[in-house]
């Protein structure tokens, strides 16, 4: 009979930095076995770890596996999943991630990220990513949007979460100028308690916030 430090004893799933899990240990655990059969009492020295890591990195969810083995056996998996920033919404539904990639949607968790809508393509998923970047870099900004709805790709416009107005920011240059105009704006629109008699912020013209009155 083998010794558990020269077998696999168990294999253990982790993940890392990360509090949704968009996929579970029990689907780990499934890929694994789909790829490698039962790894429990299977010879340490038959594992490749770098094999193990490169399929977990094949699963849609994964951005970075990292695998070892303990002394005494254990099979440890540390997963790092994929990140969305914003949510597609169209005849086909996915999310964009950090890195801009395709996300699928997942059965075991649904991210409160940005709605994306109107008229997707190729151009306009592109702008879009730099719009949720920056949206993301910003407290505020990431607290308030919900949504980024596509007219062209010349003209994008976002929805916030307590407010009814409309956000035209045009097109995607300079969006630092564009949203520390309409942060100004807003500060000062709170502070005059006026912000529920605008219909249409737009952020379209060079240093200038233009707007429409319900």
């Amino acid at each position: 009979m083998r010794s558990n430090r020269r077998d696999i004893s168990g294999v253990t799933v982790r993940f890392e930095g990360a509090d949704n899990l968009y996929l579970t240990e029990s689907t780990v655990n499934k890929l694994l076995i789909q790829k490698f059969g039962s790894l429990r009492n299977t010879p340490k020295d038959a594992i490749v770890l770098d094999t193990v890591e490169s399929v977990l990195r094949t699963h849609e969810m994964v951005n970075n596996a990292q695998v070892y083995l303990t002394v005494d056996g254990q099979l440890i998996t540390k997963i790092t999943q994929r990140h969305p920033i914003g949510r597609v919404a169209g005849d086909t539904q996915f999310y964009l991630d950090d890195e801009g990639r395709k996300m699928p949607l997942s059965p075991n968790h649904s991210a409160r990220v940005p709605i994306i809508t109107g008229k997707i393509t190729g151009k306009s998923l592109e702008d879009a990513y730099e719009i949720l970047k920056f949206i993301n870099e910003d407290p505020f900004l990431s607290k308030n949007i919900i949504g980024i709805h596509i007219e062209d790709e010349t003209d994008y416009r976002l929805r916030f979460r307590l407010d009814n107005f409309v956000v035209r920011l045009g097109d995607v240059t300079d969006l630092k100028s564009k949203f520390d105009n309409f942060k100004a704006f807003y500060a000062k629109a709170s502070q005059d308690k006026t912000l529920a008699h605008y219909e249409v912020v737009s952020l379209e013209f060079d240093n200038q916030v233009v707007c429409t009155k319900i």
